[in-house]
């Protein structure tokens, strides 16, 4: 065999081998592509929690934590800066939060403060929102305002809480996570809902689940509608919530995102 020959056949051969190791590759890029599920588990959604007793009680963001989980989503990874009592113009001066978002990381950071129905406390709300939101759009992390309650007894600055969470995400381009609307959505469907505990400003679980709920649509883009028999926290603890009130705080939580929801 001449020498141009056996060249001839090493170049088709390796032809050959090129295009079957192309075909190969493509078969595993298709593969692998058409199992979004397994592509998606791979992503993670980093946020941070700043605030205080209305955020840690119930252990809120392992509620969250648990529906991406449950309803195989991104996974949600998260820190928590809580502290009660704690306004964010206490959290800005204590210095921790601050620190932690210099470090970047964050796709969304959650600020969340007392009721602030007051005219001092709408100032505060603002003030340290638009410091904290500066912050975070420093690191591209987006800033989101989680809208708490009145207590009990003052349950008539419902409409002012409303609105000064409303104005504190408009002013800060944030994400509005609406809880306080969507308590008040669970009331108009069950008046006898127990969403507050006996001291009449911290909620019960079901209050707890409720605000979970409506920051879960709010980060993920979508309701949470699965219906698991228990839901099970990082902690090992495990929520029971009957079908009906789930369904009934899911309705809720819903509409407050429709009417309130700002993304």
């Amino acid at each position: 065999m001449t020498r141009r020959k056996v060249k001839d056949q090493v170049t088709y051969r390796s032809s050959k081998l090129a295009r079957a190791l192309t075909i190969l590759l493509l078969a595993v890029a298709l593969f692998s592509g058409g199992d979004s599920k397994a592509r998606n588990s791979a992503k993670v959604l980093r946020v941070l929690f700043i605030g205080n007793s209305l955020t840690y009680f119930n252990d809120l963001p392992s509620i969250v934590e648990a529906f991406a989980e449950t309803s195989r989503q991104n996974r949600l990874s998260f820190k928590a800066i809580v502290t009660g009592g704690f306004s964010l113009e206490d959290h800005w001066n204590h210095g921790e939060p601050r620190q932690a978002i210099s470090q970047g990381g964050w796709d969304v950071v959650v600020l969340q403060q007392g009721p602030s129905a007051s005219p001092e406390g709408r100032q505060s709300l603002l003030e340290y929102a638009r410091r904290f939101s500066q912050e975070t759009r420093r690191v591209g992390a987006k800033p989101a305002l989680y809208m708490v309650w009145p207590s009990a007894e003052r349950a008539r600055d419902f409409d002012g809480v409303s609105e000064s969470y409303r104005l504190a995400a408009k002013e800060v381009g944030g994400l509005l996570l609406p809880v306080g609307e969507a308590w008040r959505g669970a009331w108009r469907r069950d008046p006898n809902l127990k969403l507050y505990s006996p001291d009449g400003l911290h909620p019960t679980l079901a209050g707890s689940y409720l605000a979970a709920l409506v920051i879960y649509e709010q980060l993920y883009g979508q309701s949470f509608t699965v219906q698991a028999s228990g839901l099970k926290l990082r902690s090992g603890a495990v929520i029971e919530m009957p079908v009906e009130q789930a369904k009934l705080l899911q309705e809720a939580s819903a509409e407050a995102n429709k009417n309130f929801g700002r993304r």
